[in-house]
C-alpha cells in the first residue's frame, strides 16, 4: 500500500523482504508496478522479486519461482461497515464487485460473473483504489485476499468489514525468475531466521492485529 503521508510503499510483504535482505546481506530497492505486469517485469530481469501478496499458482509456478509459503491467504469478500445486505456470496446475485487486476480475486469475480451471479466487474490498478471505490460507493463489494483487506481495514477502520466465510484458500510467496536459486535460497534461509528470532511474528502483528 501507498503511505499517503511519505509516498512510500509500504505493507507487510515489504517489510518482510526489507528484513529478509537485511538478514541475508543484500540489499531492495522497492519500484511501485501493477499487479498483472510484476511475472512478466520478472521474467525479463526488470525486477529481481515479487513481494506483492502473490498467491502460489501452478499456472504462476511454470513461469517464475516462487519461496517458501510466508503467509496463508484466501479470498475474502469486504463491503461497507454499514451493509446488511451483503452476508456471503450467494448475496452477490446481481451486485457491482471491485477487484484489483491480475489478482486471485479478479479471476474469482470473473467467474461468478461467467456463473451468471455477479452483474459487473470494475478492475483498478491498485488495493488502495478498489477500496475507495467500495467506500464511496461505486460498487457493492470487493472480492480481494484476506491478509491484504484485513490490513487495509486495520489501517482504515470503521470504514469497512468482511463477510461469510473465505472463498479460496492458498499461501503467498515471493516469486523470482526461473532458476535464480541463489536469490531463493537466500530468500528462503532468511525468511526462516525471521520466523526463529521472532521478527516475523512481530511483522504480523504490526499489520494484521
Amino acid at each position: 500500500m501507498l503511505d499517503e503521508t511519505t509516498g512510500e510503499i509500504t505493507g507487510f510483504d515489504i517489510e518482510l523482504i526489507k528484513a529478509i535482505a537485511e538478514d541475508q546481506g543484500f540489499k531492495v530497492e522497492v519500484q511501485n508496478l501493477g499487479f498483472d505486469g510484476l511475472i512478466p517485469a520478472v521474467q525479463t530481469g526488470n525486477i529481481d522479486i515479487v513481494a506483492s501478496g502473490m498467491s502460489i499458482r501452478p499456472d504462476r509456478a511454470e513461469q517464475v519461482d516462487f519461496s517458501e509459503p510466508y503467509i496463508d491467504a484466501g479470498l475474502a469478500i469486504a463491503v461497507p461497515v454499514n451493509n446488511e445486505d451483503i452476508q456471503g456470496e450467494e448475496d452477490l446475485a446481481g451486485k457491482t464487485v471491485a477487484v484489483q487486476i491480475g489478482t486471485t480475486g479478479a479471476a474469482k469475480a470473473q467467474e461468478l460473473k461467467d456463473a451468471g451471479i455477479i452483474k459487473e466487474i470494475k478492475t483498478f490498478n491498485t488495493v488502495d483504489v478498489v477500496m475507495m471505490e467500495l467506500i464511496n460507493g461505486g460498487v457493492d463489494a470487493v472480492i480481494n485476499d484476506l491478509p491484504v483487506t484485513e490490513a487495509y481495514m486495520a489501517k482504515q477502520p470503521g470504514k469497512i468489514k468482511i463477510v461469510g466465510d473465505v472463498l479460496e484458500s492458498d499461501s503467498y510467496g515471493f516469486a523470482v525468475r526461473k532458476g535464480n536459486t541463489e536469490l531463493l535460497e537466500k530468500i528462503n534461509a532468511g525468511l526462516n531466521n525471521l520466523k526463529e528470532n521472532g521478527t516475523f511474528d512481530e511483522l504480523l502483528a504490526k499489520y494484521f492485529q
